[in-house]
């Protein structure tokens, strides 16, 4: 039995969930704090690393898990396995509004590139690990996608992003500028850099940051309209002072209104 190959279902519209299907001894990972249930007879095991090699030793083990914690992720995976009988299920739910995208990764050279924070979960076997972009200026600019995870194997695999997805496909040689926190995922041969938006009024007034993600085909490309980071800024932005109300919210004076009737809150 390949234990890469996994069933599924994704329930929802806009605050979706996957629901895995295992049969007896079949198995997938997760990151922490990701599981929605599951039943009695799939069994959790926390896992030290990115899931694979667990027969690597110490060492290997902690490569692994060194590498997560580069991406800002912790130490551990969750691996669920169905030690019954018969067909069980394990539900996964994405952390904020958005879509879950799902990878067969035998379609895609074996490799997905991914923003960090945005895998949810996989087929036992697919690693987890870190890619680096090479170039000097994607390091210093690139924010959100300087460094991003990498999901190598030949099973599926799941990521959650925000808002709604756009998937593109670039040809030889066509250029596609994205907003940095915008980029979800691409595929191996795409050529990803950071650029300048250039113009001194653009930098200053613009809004939309100085820098913007270049991504150069041949591959595809995967964009989210709604980056967690820009949902977090207005959520900030909108919430009201440590101790405060918002009792002018919604009229013309707005908190004017509330300056005038003594709340300085």
């Amino acid at each position: 039995m390949n234990t890469n190959e996994i069933d599924y279902k994704i329930i929802g519209d806009d605050m979706q969930c996957v629901e895995i299907e295992l049969d007896p001894q079949e198995a997938v990972i997760a990151e922490a704090g990701s599981l929605m249930m599951k039943d009695s007879e799939v069994s959790m095991q926390t896992i030290f690393g990115d899931g694979t090699n667990q027969d690597s030793g110490v060492f290997g083990k902690i490569f692994s898990a060194g590498k997560r914690l580069l991406t800002g992720e912790s130490l551990f995976l969750t691996a669920y396995t169905h030690i019954g009988q018969g067909k069980k299920h394990v539900v996964f739910a994405a952390p904020f509004p958005g879509k879950i995208v799902p990878f067969d990764l035998t379609q895609y050279q074996g490799k997905i590139i991914c923003q960090k924070d945005s895998f949810l979960c996989a087929a036992k076997g697919v690693a987890v690990g870190i890619e680096f972009q090479k170039k000097i200026g994607t390091g210093l600019f690139g924010g959100e996608g300087f460094i991003m995870q990498k999901l190598e194997g030949d099973g599926l695999a799941f990521v959650h992003a925000g808002g709604t997805i756009i998937e593109k496909t670039l040809q030889a040689g066509e250029k596609l500028h994205v907003d940095t926190g915008c980029l979800v995922a691409l595929t191996r041969d795409v050529n990803y850099d950071i650029e300048f938006v250039g113009g001194i009024k653009n930098t200053l007034f613009g809004g939309e940051g100085v820098f913007f993600a270049s991504l150069t085909g041949p591959g595809k490309v995967w964009i989210q309209s709604l980056p967690f980071s820009r949902l977090a800024n207005r959520i900030v932005a909108s919430a009201p002072s440590l101790g405060g109300s918002r009792k002018g919210e919604g009229s013309i004076l707005g908190g004017l209104g509330g300056l005038l009737d003594g709340d300085n809150s």
